[in-house]
């Protein structure tokens, strides 16, 4: 007696998934312009997101392309510079430059300021890391671009002390993350919002509209644990304890690239260390353009933002590469790592 097949599916049977478009798309062209922020400000933005979108797309190439590895050289921060990162930070000078609305562009991977010539400079200083942890690029994780606008104070030539300020007088800070969709925050001093590059249509879309940090923030930690020796005591003692805390010990999760670390941070809550230690006394993390969008991002999300002895945005910086150690997110968390610096 012979045995009867299964039937074949046919394509009636097959359930795929639906694809919804949307007739009125939130993009953040639409969100900027509804701010009423100024429209030199708006042209900026078009030319960061134009950047954002070409790294996105060298990123996603990087391994058919020939980008992965390192280039060769250091950067101005004594790191090892890989072949994306001279490209990230030739796209975002070239993007921006001759928007007309630039006029002094400080990047991780120049050793000085890019001065724009004056008939061409307009009324914004623009900050920025390119390609925040490419080290973890050729292993196919997460980086992203930092970056935060300034709006010059002066008349004139554009100089050196547009951009020596502190982070309190930021207008805008951002960051663009590539991992498994290209999102951006931006905080414009209104709040976070986040937005997913669409792909068929070339746009960021409001995907994560008012970000904060929750209010029953999740128990994890964020810190290279590989440095332990080098910690001082607080952060040692603030580890332990809440390794050990009851009834539930939290839990360690680090990624090793800032965009990644501070974004999970902002969507569970806990918190994110990069601390001055015995190795690096002024921590590893650069003020400018790592620190300063952070803590801005972070703070507008509800959280905190803290060396351990004073608030991140209130420090002045005297050099474009200076390093700060830092504490952010959750205030219950970074609290707590106030307080123990406030005993040693």
């Amino acid at each position: 007696m012979s045995q009867k097949s299964a039937p074949m599916a046919t394509a009636v049977d097959i359930q795929r998934p639906t694809t919804h478009i949307s007739s009125d798309p939130i993009t953040l062209s639409r969100c900027l312009l509804a701010s009423q922020a100024e429209p030199g400000f708006n042209i900026l933005m078009a030319s960061v997101v134009l950047a954002c979108k070409t790294i996105s797309q060298a990123v996603r190439k990087a391994g058919i392309a020939g980008l992965y590895g390192l280039e060769g050289s250091v950067n101005a921060t004594g790191d090892s510079v890989k072949k994306l990162d001279l490209l990230s930070n030739s796209v975002f000078i070239n993007s921006l430059k001759y928007s007309r609305e630039l006029s002094v562009l400080v990047s991780e991977e120049e050793d000085v300021p890019l001065i724009i010539e004056e008939s061409l400079a307009g009324k914004y200083c623009v900050v920025t890391d390119p390609l925040d942890g490419s080290s973890n690029i050729d292993c196919n994780v997460s980086t992203g671009t930092i970056f935060g606008v300034y709006k010059r104070k002066t008349e004139g030539k554009a100089s050196l002390a547009d951009v020596l300020r502190p982070g309190n007088e930021l207008v805008a800070a951002g960051y663009c993350m590539y991992g498994s969709s290209t999102q951006l925050v931006l905080t414009i001093g209104k709040g976070v919002n986040g937005f997913t590059l669409d792909p068929s249509v070339g746009e960021f879309i409001l995907t994560h509209p008012n970000i904060k940090i929750p209010s029953k923030p999740k128990t994890v930690y964020s810190i290279n644990e590989g440095n332990t020796k080098y910690w001082h005591e607080p952060v040692r003692r603030f580890v332990d304890e809440k390794k050990c805390q009851d009834p539930k010990p939290y839990s360690l999760r680090y990624v090793g690239s800032m965009v990644s670390d501070v974004h999970r941070t902002l969507l569970y809550g806990g918190i994110f260390m990069y601390p001055s230690d015995k190795k690096s006394k002024n921590g590893k993390l650069r003020l400018l353009y790592e620190g300063n969008p952070m803590a801005m991002i972070c703070e507008q999300a509800g959280g905190v933002a803290s060396t351990g002895f004073k608030r991140v945005l209130d420090i002045k910086p005297t050099e474009i590469h200076e390093r700060t150690p830092i504490f952010l997110g959750c205030k219950r968390d970074v609290s707590r790592i106030i307080e123990l610096h406030s005993k040693y």
